[in-house]
């Protein structure tokens, strides 16, 4: 009787490993791409509302594809997986269920089974590329405890340390020599139009993100005070590898934009400041936080020297962009617990929303009452959250519904508010004064891309409302709400919005869709609140595909659905 078990456990174990090899290794290569490209994808209307659309996933342009050739190179799909699961929540820990029309580009496919780290198939646009090349360069920057390798490798570092030197302008520039003088072009000194204003970490780590250009060492805050600092400079390589990432997840649009954790609000939360709180605050900080943001909280972390476009909060200064408490004012707890728990979209900021709730009213407090300090007389410390009350919130009604006429009347309040000076006549950030802007750390800023749909303070009208009722302190960016009406105000934000409608949010080109559809989807009583119903522009067919639209669709036109169908739409796909 043992012997037969054995003999049954021997074979049954071979057969595993064969049907393991046949599903993994054989089938790929005789069916390598999916049967279908159809993919539902959340998209902005005119109108500025979200809804998913039933459409095609597209292909990989040539420098994704050699960013997932140097994925599979250096193994990266050996501790990653790319597939969420409809099982244990996790869509809502990751995003939307996978759909297989997401993998007709794929060969091989690389679903994984492990997850060692992160499942990838969401994390495009998830975090900025700066965020990316800080990672690759030294995933602990950011993430501490993290087991990832360094890919430094994929950098080009000049071994030799460069000592930091004055020209002839009175600017800090890097000395030039055989080395510098194969990145730089030390010729445009006297071009400011060429000049890199670049930025060490206290480390003196320097990250230089283009060739070519003339080196000016900027430290308005004194980030940096030696005299030598060592080079890391972007490579081919590096960016396709980040092109390739942030394409993972973009195929289902602005999926994002609908993403639960990512729309939470808070009127407040809070808990009384104690010694038990604070100390619990400062073991998180120091896990998630001090990478970007500095142990002292001043913006100058390991990593700071990498996000060159949008540089860390200084806490130092308790000067927050993102608030619904007037100009100037303090935030509130609710206001920085939104701004943690969402992230902000864009830069190298995530979303915790997987922190426990109490991690991050723990965070708060360290930041408010360790961090937010102004230190510049030591024997007399002035602790600007316990010495200041933050104002009275701005109380936002519901938002009116939209209209063709309210969208005319923004693009008049953008004209007339001169909007179009700093974010450009089209709203891609290219304005005539866009060049000169810097906050108040002297820092330069970029005026936000509208176009792309990746709103730092969220997605919602409400939040652009906000942003446009408060002003975003520390920035250029005033408040309107005495200039405005609410009415002007709303008319405005919703023209934001309309900027970034029907465009993909990866290459913010526009989507090619029919104006057919284009004028369906722009109906306000057409919904389509979720991939299960999706809005279809096929209604030939009674497939389970394309009954995405759902019954309000159906309804409206005039179209019965029941029996099996309406079985089909209850089931639907995530």
């Amino acid at each position: 009787m043992g012997h037969s078990t054995k003999t049954y456990a021997l074979f049954a174990g071979f057969f595993c490993l064969a049907l393991a090899a046949f599903t993994q290794g054989l089938l790929p290569m005789l069916e390598p791409q999916s049967t279908t490209n159809k993919v539902t994808r959340v998209v902005r209307t005119d109108l500025g509302e979200l809804k998913w659309l039933v459409s095609q996933a597209t292909d990989y342009t040539p420098e994704e594809t050699r960013g997932r050739e140097i994925y599979i190179r250096e193994g990266c799909v050996y501790c990653h997986s790319q597939y969420v699961r409809p099982v244990t929540g996790e869509s809502r820990r990751w995003g939307p269920v996978t759909q297989s029309g997401e993998y007709a580009y794929d060969t091989p496919h690389l679903f994984s089974t492990r997850r060692i780290g992160p499942d990838l198939s969401r994390v495009g646009l998830k975090y900025s590329d700066e965020w990316h090349l800080a990672h690759f360069w030294d995933p602990r920057m950011i993430v501490p405890d993290s087991i990832m390798p360094s890919f430094a490798e994929l950098f080009d570092s000049p071994a030799a340390e460069v000592g930091i030197v004055e020209d002839a302008a009175g600017n800090r520039t890097l000395e030039q020599t055989t080395v510098t003088g194969e990145i730089f072009d030390f010729s445009k000194a006297g071009d400011t139009a060429s000049h890199m204003k670049v930025t060490p970490n206290k480390d003196g780590l320097l990250f230089i993100r283009h060739r070519g250009k003339y080196p000016v060492i900027w430290t308005p805050g004194n980030e940096f005070e030696g005299d030598e600092v060592k080079l890391v400079v972007i490579t081919d390589e590096v960016e396709n590898l980040i092109s390739y990432v942030q394409k993972l997840g973009t195929n289902r649009g602005k999926w994002r934009d609908l993403f639960e954790p990512q729309r939470i609000t808070f009127s407040n939360s809070s808990v009384p400041a104690s010694d038990e709180w604070i100390d619990f605050g400062k073991t998180v900080y120091e896990r998630r936080c001090a990478g970007c943001h500095g142990v002292e909280g001043d913006g100058n972390g390991p990593a700071s020297t990498f996000l060159y476009r949008d540089r860390a909060r200084d806490f130092t200064q308790a000067v927050f962009k993102f608030r619904l408490t007037p100009s100037g004012s303090l935030p509130t707890d609710g206001d920085m617990m939104r701004t943690i728990t969402r992230g902000i979209r864009g830069t190298s900021m995530p979303s915790w929303h997987m922190l426990t709730e109490k991690a991050r009213l723990a965070v708060i407090q360290y930041i408010k009452h360790e961090l937010s300090v102004d230190r510049s007389d030591e024997s007399d410390p002035y602790a600007i959250f316990r010495e200041e009350e933050p104002d009275a919130p701005l109380h936002i009604a519901r938002a009116p519904v939209p209209s063709a006429d309210m969208l005319s009347e923004g693009k008049e309040i953008w004209q007339a508010s001169k909007c179009w000076e700093c974010h450009g006549p089209n709203g891609v950030g290219d304005g005539e004064k866009a060049a000169g802007l810097i906050d108040d750390n002297k820092f330069p800023i970029v005026p936000a891309d509208l176009t792309t749909g990746q709103f730092k303070s969220g997605a919602d009208v409400i939040d652009i409302y906000r942003s446009i009722s408060t002003g975003l302190s520390g920035t250029p960016m005033p408040s309107y709400s005495e200039s405005l009406d609410e009415d002007q105000r709303w008319a405005l934000s919703y023209y934001v919005l309309s900027l970034s409608s029907y465009r993909d949010p990866l290459t913010r080109e526009p989507l090619d869709v029919p104006d057919a559809v284009r004028e369906a989807l722009n109906d306000p009583e057409l919904q389509a609140p979720s991939s299960a119903k999706a809005y279809t522009p096929d209604t030939d067919s009674t497939a389970l595909g394309d009954l995405f639209g759902g019954r309000a669709w159906a309804s409206k036109h005039g179209i019965e659905v029941g029996g099996d169908a309406d079985a089909a739409l209850q089931l639907g796909t995530e």
